[in-house]
């Protein structure tokens, strides 16, 4: 079992940025993806990274947002550039597997283990 604890969510005005960061012990040969969920709607992917460092990321967030991962630290980034209100969530990391190292999707019923989130308000 992957145990995962994100960090890094807060206030942010619109056009800025944020770091957040995911603590996942034991992921190192699993896909990590982060999702957000805003209030009444549902969770949705924003970015994932396969074990081998593969990247993917949903059409709204391409070229704004950027994924990293330091499997000897055990942590994920999701570097965000640009943010709008749109963007106000609380933003969860998750671990899944796939047995293709370079594979992740943005679905979230691949990812079995997730944290408790953190939550990101984008707002003057």
């Amino acid at each position: 079992q992957v145990q995962l604890v994100e960090s890094g969510g807060g206030l942010v005005q619109p056009g800025g940025s944020l770091r957040l960061s995911c603590a996942a012990s034991g992921a190192t040969f699993y896909a990590v993806g982060w999702f957000r969920q805003a209030p009444g709607k549902e969770r949705e992917g924003v970015g994932c990274i396969s074990s081998d460092k593969i990247t993917k990321y949903v059409d709204s967030v391409k070229g704004r947002v950027t994924l990293s991962r330091d499997n000897a630290k055990n942590t994920i980034d999701l570097q965000m550039n640009s943010l709008n209100p749109e963007g106000t969530a609380v933003y969860y990391c998750a671990s899944g597997y796939y047995t293709d190292s370079q594979r992740c999707d943005l679905v979230v019923d691949d990812y079995n283990d997730w944290g408790q989130g953190t939550q990101v308000t984008v707002s003057s």
